[in-house]
């Protein structure tokens, strides 16, 4: 998505009735998913051309296929064989529909075998990178090098191609890399373009999206950040909103978003549960009450936390104690402040793909609030706490996110802020939870914080953070011999959170961080720094 916006001025009239984002983005594009881990990264990457996407279910209807009317379907790659018992299969009709359809993967297989081809066991099976030899450097190849290199993960492969098909790519292994018919613009491919290792495939991505489908790139920051407070304001009218706000990135382009539709009709809540980092709610107060004039109800629950969480070392419980103790203090407050009609989350489109945990109500049809998403992720609100939604973010993934939050104003040191957990500095604490390891954590976080920054590598990890350990070691500090706890340094980098690979930090900062910490946070004798990737590992260490 574009950054360039221009906001409709608050005093506009809101429309009366407000077609769907994907209706109002007729660039469209498919991608129906079997199973593939990579699914929502091909919609990222067909989001990156400036056309809109969406996943749906490889059960989605022929008829339901008509009514979205997109101007081309990639089919997902997937974990079965085509031929097992039980593997998913789509609708044939789709053949039919006279638009154009790329197979990735098991998509390209399913396409061979349901239009007459076969696929069978591979004799050598192809994993990891290849180099891709072109056949046919036209339609889906135009502009992509010979010899490119492409990212396999398959043990089958197209034995015979169907009717009407012919050969565009191989690779040394696989004889039918890529096949395409061009007169019905059906088009499969056996690796995967859509991962960061296949050199060629954003090209591919590209030709597909433009050349074949002849989309236009109309799915841009400023359209959905115009029509998101149309939206808005047509859904809640004169109704007031309640919005948790956590000063993360989601939830505070949220905010920003709501303010900029409805103004003073929005309450925003900030519950300081004490598991912050340092000078973190007031910062965040700063910066949405005295530099944007945004309200913010401010809610100290820092010792009922603390409390809640005495004696407690199990992570899950951790979590989940913290999950219900915050949803009893949203109650409380919410009807203190309310009533309200609506409730805000600042849900992404991951959680609208991997998650089925909503609500309708029966009478309205509305989805109805069962998590407090852009917070914890953890509970569900009490049954007679009913609210409507309003989730305006609910189509983006975190990139598109931040470049709206960007786009609407955000401070760049919230749009870039990393990702935090919601329950906070309560899982980088292992084991149980008190006021003097919150004090030494918060202080030793500090410091890597603030190095990162001075060294200018914040914007170029994932991640990075202290971990405290609830154990103590030997040191000699003074000419004395000292017993006091180990700080874990963890910094990874990633494009998505779901893998991640440890930093190579440079050897001079790491030494600056560890020189601080020993010296200038009391009860840490001892820094360490984790090297794991993920996976085996994750990122948080609970």
């Amino acid at each position: 998505m574009s950054t360039a916006v221009t906001l409709p001025t608050q005093t506009q009239q809101a429309p009366q009735a407000l077609e769907p984002l994907r209706q109002i983005n007729r660039q469209m594009i498919v991608i129906l998913d079997f199973g593939s881990q990579y699914s929502e990264l091909i919609a990222r990457r067909i989001r990156e051309t400036q056309v809109y996407s969406e996943v749906l279910s490889y059960r989605t209807t022929i008829e339901q296929l008509r009514k979205l009317n997109p101007k081309g379907i990639i089919l997902s790659g997937g974990p079965s064989s085509v031929y097992d018992q039980g593997a998913p299969h789509c609708d044939p009709q789709i053949w039919h529909l006279g638009i154009p359809i790329l197979g990735v993967c098991y998509g390209m297989q399913l396409m061979v075998q349901q239009l007459g081809g076969e696929v069978a066991r591979a004799e050598r099976g192809e994993y990891g990178k290849a180099s891709l030899y072109i056949d046919d450097p036209t339609d889906l190849f135009t502009n992509v090098e010979d010899g490119t290199t492409m990212w396999m993960s398959h043990g089958d492969s197209v034995t015979k191609m169907p009717p009407g098909f012919e050969l565009l790519a191989h690779t040394e292994n696989t004889p039918c890399a890529a096949i395409a018919d061009h007169n019905r613009k059906l088009y499969g491919v056996q690796f995967h373009p859509e991962v960061v290792h296949s050199i060629g495939g954003l090209p591919l991505l590209r030709n597909f999206v433009y050349h074949i489908c002849e989309c236009e790139p109309t799915w841009t920051t400023a359209a959905f950040v115009e029509e998101s407070i149309r939206e808005i304001r047509a859904k809640v009218g004169d109704k007031r909103v309640l919005l948790a706000l956590s000063g993360g990135v989601d939830s505070s382009t949220l905010a920003f978003l709501l303010h900029k539709a409805i103004g003073e009709q929005l309450t925003c809540v900030f519950i300081d549960q004490g598991f912050m980092r340092k000078y973190e709610p007031e910062r965040l107060l700063k910066v949405f009450q005295e530099q944007f004039h945004i309200p913010v109800e401010y809610v100290n629950a820092r010792d009922r936390f603390l409390k809640a969480l005495s004696g407690v070392t199990d992570p899950e419980e951790k979590r989940r104690i913290i999950g219900h103790e915050f949803i009893k203090v949203f109650e409380e407050e919410s009807k203190r402040l309310g009533p309200f009609d609506y409730l805000a989350q600042g849900t992404l489109y991951p959680d609208v793909i991997e998650s089925a945990d909503t609500n309708v109500d029966p009478q309205t049809g509305e989805r109805v609030a069962v998590k407090i998403k852009s917070h914890h992720n953890v509970g569900g609100l009490p049954k007679d706490l009913r609210f409507k939604l309003v989730e305006p973010l609910r189509k983006l993934f975190k990139d598109e996110v931040r470049k709206v939050g960007r786009s609407i104003g955000l401070p760049e040191e919230i749009v870039q802020r990393h990702p935090f957990p919601g329950p906070g500095l309560a899982i980088r604490i292992l084991g149980e939870v008190t006021a003097e390891r919150l004090k030494i954590l918060r202080d030793a976080d500090l410091i890597v914080r603030q190095e990162i920054n001075q060294h200018g590598l914040y914007n170029k990890y994932w991640q990075a953070f202290a971990v405290l350990l609830p154990i103590k070691s030997v040191g000699v500090m003074g000419d004395r011999r000292t017993y006091a706890y180990p700080i874990v340094l963890r910094i990874v980098t990633s494009e998505d959170g779901m893998t991640a690979d440890w930093a190579r930090v440079p050897y001079d900062v790491l030494e600056v961080i560890s020189n601080r910490i020993v010296n200038e946070v009391k009860g840490v004798n001892r820094v360490v720094y984790d090297i794991t990737s993920k996976p085996p590992g994750t990122i948080e260490w609970e």
